[in-house]
């Protein structure tokens, strides 16, 4: 796929819909470093909420073992 059509959708990836149009912006105007940066600030919000679904996952499993152990 193109560089430019996989920073458009970038909401594709679970970013918010605003980045990709910032991304383009920074892509269309040569702005590389910036766009990197801007780049890992949306992985790293991807990442704090895959921790947070890891979170959320292991209190249920914590849920399951207690209600497992009253069996």
């Amino acid at each position: 796929m193109e560089l430019k059509n996989m920073i458009r959708d970038l909401s594709n990836l679970g970013c918010k819909n605003e980045y990709g149009d910032v991304a383009l912006k920074l892509y269309e105007t040569g702005r590389r470093e910036e766009l990197i940066r801007y780049l890992k600030k949306c992985r790293s919000g991807l990442v704090d909420e895959m921790h947070e679904s890891q979170r959320r996952v292991d209190r249920i499993d914590t849920l399951i073992r207690q209600v497992e152990k009253e069996i």
